[in-house]
This record gives C-alpha cells, structure tokens and sequence, in this order.
C-alpha cells in the first residue's frame, strides 16, 4: 500500500505529479478568508492518518503530532525550521527534512538588495518621483551613502552569509566582518572576512546583516543595548526571521536616530499589520518576506522537499535532515 502524504501548501503541478506516482496525495489548503488557526485544526485533522507531511508557514504543534501515530516524516519548504518542536519530531522517530541549498543564491540577492536600496533610498526616491514631486535637480536632503568600500557585519556566516560575502567583498570591494560559532576559513581566505566578537561588529559596521536561524538563543539578540552600540549612521539588515531583534526596540532607535535605517524582509508578526509603526518610516524598506521568492528558486524549493519526503518515507534519506539525531532513535 502506498503511503499517504498531506500537502499543506500549493506545489507546482509538475511535483505534486511526482509526488502522486510514490503516494496517496490529500492537498489541505486554507479555503479563501480561512483564518490561520481554523486551517491549523484542519490540517490537524488530516495529519491523522498521514504517514509523511510537506508545507511550509504553518506552526507544527506537538499537539497535531500527537493524534498522527503513522507519521514518519515532514518535508519543510523552506531553510528554516523554527515552525517545528525538533526535540518532540525526533522523540517520536520523525524525520524532519528541510532545503537548505537551494535557496543560498537568492535569498543572498535579496539580502544585498536590502543593503542597496536602503543605502541610497531607492524605493523612498521612487515613490516621491511617482507622487510627480520631482521638479528640478535633488539635493542633499534626498542624497544616500555609498555601499562600495563600506564594512559590513554579517551575523551569522554560513550558506547565506558566505554567499553574501562573495557579493560584498568580491563585488562592492567591501570590509567584511562576522561573528559564527566557527570560523568560516574559505571566507577569510577568499573574501578576507575577519571574525569578531558580535560587539566588536555592531560597533563597527556600516551595515550590519542578520543570518542566523530563530532559536531560543538568538531570539531578541539584537534588542536596545545592541541598537545603541551601533554607529548612529548604521544600517540594520534582518532578512532571517524577525525575533531575533526586538521590533519595539528597533523602531524606538529608527525614531530617536540612534540607527540610520533598517532593510526588512521578515517581522516578529506576520503578515507585518497595517497600523505598524514601521511603514510609516522614511528611513525604513519593508519586504513580505521574499528571500527566496523566485520562480526558479521556489520551483527547486518545493521538488528538493518533494524528494526529500519520499527518500524519508522509503528509508533512504542522507541529507537535509534538520534533525539527524532521529536517525540513532
């Protein structure tokens, strides 16, 4: 008998294809206006009898695992894993997948275009241009700062941060700083990365980026004391996940100006709520988390998962397991 897989996020046509010649496919996707908790108790629900799971952006509770005994493995679309309990998935023998490559390049893109826009205001510049405020020759008060030659902080100096590494030194000829729990020696090497205390970068970055994953250390790792240590004309980075800074903190400096400006792609809360005091902010580049958010790079996001899941499901999966202790289980 073929296993049975629940699909809690729309698959390009071709992979849910693929998935269907390996297993029983039941789609649970949120109906039009369907609140975020109701699709979580159907998606319950269907986990019940589910033997392998794949989604991404809804919270896996210990709870939803508890009533699918038959579940053996879950296949996340994304790099991170901060949705699921891993100490629980690995108590109860399941395997939890993730796609920690495909993603690197783009998402690294997206990182360097928070820097760029940021720096020289450009989507500050390109709203008062549509708004037909443009009249003459710009002046000091709509002027930017360089990115070129600049020192950029990267907290977290792993697939995403060695990739925007690349891009700082080898194509802004920038100085590149990074805290990691371990040395990136390819990037000292190649790029010339030097790695420092996280106090030492926040002091003397120019742009400081955050790459590491959301974990009960790094949550509000950057909250008021951090913010102050930084120069005041700093700019802060987060395309990773939002808790790791203090958002009440953050938009307390970016009013004071004790930072210059801030590129966001994630938020504490999401989807960001209209009446954020963000998006009233000059000085400040909103995303909807769009890291990864190519064609190409989510087409391979969701057949890398799909793969992932049916290897697990088999017995065969290697790689991208987020939780390779489940394997000694």
């Amino acid at each position: 008998m073929q296993p049975v897989i629940v699909v809690y996020k729309p698959l390009p046509q071709d992979v849910l294809d693929d998935l269907r010649r390996h297993a029983q496919v039941v789609v649970c996707e949120p109906a039009p206006g369907q609140a975020r908790e109701a699709f979580s108790v159907a998606l319950g629900d269907a986990l019940v009898h589910a033997d392998g799971a794949i989604g991404a952006s809804v919270k896996i509770t210990p709870e939803m695992i508890a009533r699918a005994p038959r579940l053996k493995a879950i296949s996340t679309i994304s790099v991170g894993v901060d949705n699921f309990d891993l100490a629980d998935l690995t108590r109860r023998g399941i395997v939890l997948a993730h796609t920690p490559d495909v993603l690197t390049e783009s998402t690294a893109d997206t990182v360097f275009a928070l820097v760029l826009s940021t720096a020289r205001r450009v989507v500050e510049l390109a709203e008062w241009v549509k708004a037909g405020a443009w009249q003459g020759s710009i002046g000091p008060e709509h002027y930017g700062v360089d990115v070129h030659g600049k020192t950029i902080g990267i907290v977290g100096l792993g697939r995403i941060g060695g990739a925007l590494a690349r891009r700082a030194a080898l194509g802004f000829g920038m100085r590149v700083l990074y805290t990691n729990r371990h040395a990136n020696e390819t990037a000292e090497r190649t790029y010339g990365a030097t790695r420092v205390e996280l106090s030492e970068l926040l002091a003397q970055s120019d742009f400081v980026c955050l790459q590491v994953p959301l974990t009960p250390q790094t949550r509000h790792m950057i909250g008021a004391a951090q913010l102050r240590s930084m120069k005041r004309s700093a700019i802060l980075i987060n395309a990773s996940r939002g808790a790791i800074v203090d958002e009440a903190a953050l938009i307390a400096a970016l009013a004071d100006g004790t930072l210059a400006g801030a590129g966001l792609d994630v938020f504490e809360h999401e989807p960001l709520m209209a009446d954020s005091p963000l998006l009233a902010m000059r000085n400040v580049v909103a995303l909807p988390h769009i890291g990864s958010a190519t064609h190409e790079t989510r087409h391979a996001m969701a057949a890398c998962a799909a793969r992932n899941l049916i290897d697990a499901l088999a017995g065969r999966l290697s790689r991208n397991i987020a939780n390779p202790e489940v394997l000694a289980v």
